[in-house]
């Protein structure tokens, strides 16, 4: 029974979710599965029903489950019980929210979406085409059928305004928060992990899924230039799964003759994350657009000193805690990486000091309880369009 005829019913779409231990499992997955698990804590007024695949996924305590009887293993399948099972089942709810993009389009409800970037629209060669296709149709008329949509930062709301032509009055910016297991380690501990991984004592750190967006072909350029001036050069150390066209950038370090230098790490499992960050010098995250750019807040939250880009959210999420220089400057970011760790390492202190400021703002309990306070508003009428 979802229904309950003294407490509002909420239904929280997070067919996303996923426990599998790779890149499945980070971004999407972190926001529906921490949302899920603070709700309750935050607005303990709504029963909420949660709509996943994972068999895996364990709910909290205030969290009920459905998962579909049949388990699609593919988008497709996903997509039409989305859009058939979780349209049927809406029916019983108070108020649906679509924690990724969609919405059952056939349903009725009262609903709330989040999006949380617009990299379909703006990189849509990053997609195939029929991927690209979807996402685009079904944001776009999740959007429009949802009663408030939900931006994960400003530079996104400001893209659902300019390409989906969706009005300002209708979308709300509630930042994504950061797991409270990133956060500065002690010394003594960090040391010893990162022995076991094999980690270099001193280094530099980029984590980012190996793709054209992340921006790695400049950061390797700034790397080498950075390298050539260095009296004590770091070495590189980049974290992250293979997207697309990821070739180009290990051809790219082995022509500049870096292979020594700089270290491709793979996947980073999230529970190695946090020792990561902690033992790295700097976190150089050049980026060409992030609907949030979570890892500058967990390195920050880490206490680690950030340069990242001027561009979309990023300067949202480091305020002026990091340094934010534009992605398309080899020689600017060779020339902070030299300035920071040769030049003026002093300031290193001041960055750390102010990045746990800064990324102190981003908690799941905000989160949680500003995405409550939408479902409030949506249930009382005073949002509707």
């Amino acid at each position: 029974m979802i229904h309950s005829a003294s407490r509002p019913t909420i239904g929280l779409l997070a067919t996303l979710l996923s426990t599998a231990p790779n890149y499945r499992g980070a971004g999407i997955h972190q926001y529906s599965s921490r949302l899920l698990a603070h709700l309750p804590q935050q607005a303990p007024q709504y029963d909420y029903h949660a709509f996943v695949m994972d068999r895996a996924y364990s709910p909290p305590a205030g969290v009920s489950v459905q998962r579909p009887a049949w388990l699609p293993a593919n988008p497709p399948g996903r997509i039409l019980w989305e859009q058939t099972g979780a349209a049927w089942a809406s029916r019983k709810l108070d108020l649906l929210h679509g924690f990724a993009y969609a919405l059952p389009l056939a349903s009725r409800t009262p609903a709330v979406v989040t999006v949380h970037d617009l990299t379909f629209i703006l990189f849509p060669q990053a997609f195939p085409k029929s991927k690209q296709r979807y996402l685009s149709a079904i944001t776009a008329r999740s959007c429009r059928r949802a009663r408030i949509v939900i931006a994960d930062s400003q530079a996104t709301a400001r893209d659902l305004q300019r390409h989906i032509d969706i009005p300002a009055a209708k979308i709300r910016v509630i930042y994504t928060g950061v797991d409270e297991r990133y956060q500065p380690l002690p010394a003594e501990q960090v040391e010893a992990y990162r022995r076991q991984k094999g980690w270099p004592q001193r280094f530099m750190l980029m984590v980012g899924t190996l793709e054209p967006r992340k921006n790695h072909l400049t950061l390797i350029e700034a790397y080498a230039r950075y390298r050539r001036s260095a009296r004590r050069p770091l070495p590189l150390l980049i974290g992250g799964g293979k997207g697309w066209h990821f070739q180009q950038i290990f051809r790219r370090v082995q022509a500049l003759g870096l292979e020594n230098a700089v270290h491709f790490l793979g996947f980073v499992p999230w529970e190695d994350l946090p020792w990561l960050y902690n033992a790295a010098m700097l976190f150089v995250y050049p980026s060409r657009y992030e609907g949030f750019g979570l890892p500058v807040a967990e390195a920050m939250r880490c206490g680690l000193p950030v340069i990242t880009s001027d561009v979309s959210s990023l300067p949202e999420v480091a305020g002026a805690a990091a340094l934010t220089l534009s992605p398309d400057d080899p020689d600017a970011l060779a020339a902070a990486m030299l300035h920071l760790l040769e030049e003026a390492p002093e300031r290193l202190e001041t960055m750390r000091a102010l990045g746990l400021t800064q990324a102190a703002r981003f908690t799941w309990e905000r989160t949680a309880a500003q995405t409550a306070d939408v479902y409030t508003r949506v249930l009382n009428q005073t949002d509707a369009p």
